[in-house]
């Protein structure tokens, strides 16, 4: 299944008020997946709705509340695109430009790169080496402190030819949003969250939103807790994370409320103009490498359930899965969170839930 995303959605008719009871059952059944809380926020014009599961804090019991922030993960990646999209508005970047031209130290091998390629995941760019094991619990626990600055990132890239030539096929991958949040840097002279302070949360009012530096690993203020199912430990509690790996694709933090209101300035014109901000609407002419049609644009990622064509982006990371997505026309916004114990496919069984609670037709109705 095609995973979730971020904001929009061009609705094909009318879409019916919030149904609550199928928005509750959706984020209530805490053990497919397991998971220990979970929070979802429906808005725009066909309806408003806010309703949680389970508790923020196992050891104080304390419910989830609207304000709690919580680990959005490649909810990220729609951030920096969007400073990226704002730099090209400015003349300051051009999307056809080499990715080498502003990171000499990519390998030669990869001189094809532009940046536009980086944002739509079409740049072909090998698999890094070099990353430590972390295909268990333990192994999890094991690296949780561990720093990576992007050049250490930006190294790990063989100087091999890409995967395929850029721009001809798609495939997600992570490595693109660290790159470009590096060439954000370059071409601002300042850090990528500082950007995004200034350019996205301080307009829109997203005062609980946030990149955390290189060296912090705990959540500011109240959060919700994500926790690990570790063999003979039970649930720990995985909350505090250097989640500077994941820096530019997966590393942010944020609430319900503010990337609602996220949502609701970057596809109601607040952030782009029109021209910009409909590529992030228009899918690349490729194929992915599995051979599917092409589901990312520049930022975003689009599918259609219940004939609801939708477009935003999920995000994980360990203890947290995130996402938002909208209508085009913004009739329905959803920001959720759930704070699954393990790191597996399980995870979409809520997320498929919300997402058909969500686009249900009114027939539906209880």
């Amino acid at each position: 299944m095609k995973s979730l995303l971020v904001a929009a959605v061009v609705a094909l008719s009318p879409l019916p008020p919030p149904q609550p009871e199928l928005l509750q059952a959706a984020i209530s059944d805490l053990e497919n997946p397991a998971a220990t809380s979970a929070q979802l926020r429906v808005s725009g014009s066909a309806g408003e709705w806010y309703g949680t599961a389970g508790v923020a804090d196992r050891r104080t019991r304390c419910a989830v509340r609207p304000d709690d922030r919580f680990r959005i993960g490649s909810v990220t990646k729609v951030f920096v695109a969007t400073v990226a999209l704002q730099l090209v508005a400015e003349g300051r970047l051009d999307l056809r430009t080499p990715v080498r031209q502003h990171l000499p130290a990519l390998p030669e091998t990869l001189r094809d790169v532009e940046v536009g390629h980086l944002l739509d995941h079409t740049s072909g760019i090998p698999y890094e080496v070099g990353f430590p094991d972390l295909g268990t619990p333990e192994k999890v626990l094991e690296h949780r402190w561990d720093r990576y600055a992007p050049d250490r990132r930006l190294k790990m890239i063989p100087a091999v030819e890409p995967i395929f030539t850029p721009g001809t096929k798609q495939e997600y991958r992570g490595i693109n949003y660290v790159l470009a949040a590096m060439v954000v840097e370059e071409v601002t002279g300042h850090g990528y969250g500082h950007e995004v302070e200034k350019r996205i949360a301080r307009p829109l009012g997203l005062t609980k939103t946030y990149v955390p530096g290189r060296y912090e690993t705990r959540i500011r203020g109240a959060h919700v807790h994500g926790y690990l199912d570790v063999p003979g430990r039970g649930l720990v509690d995985v909350s505090e994370f250097n989640t500077s790996k994941s820096y530019g694709e997966g590393d942010m933090i944020s609430t319900t409320g503010d990337l609602t209101r996220f949502a609701e300035g970057l596809f109601g014109g607040e952030l782009l103009p029109a021209p910009l901000l409909d590529k992030m609407f228009t899918l690349p002419k490729v194929s992915m490498v599995d051979g599917r049609e092409a589901a990312y644009s520049t930022g975003l990622q689009t599918f259609t359930i219940n004939g609801v064509e939708v477009w935003g982006k999920t995000g994980e990371q360990y203890g947290y899965n995130a996402g938002l997505f909208s209508t085009r026309d913004q009739q329905r916004r959803i920001a959720y969170s759930f704070t699954p114990v393990a790191r597996d496919a399980t995870q979409q069984q809520m997320t498929l839930r919300i997402a058909n609670a969500a686009t249900s037709p009114a027939v539906d109705r209880p």
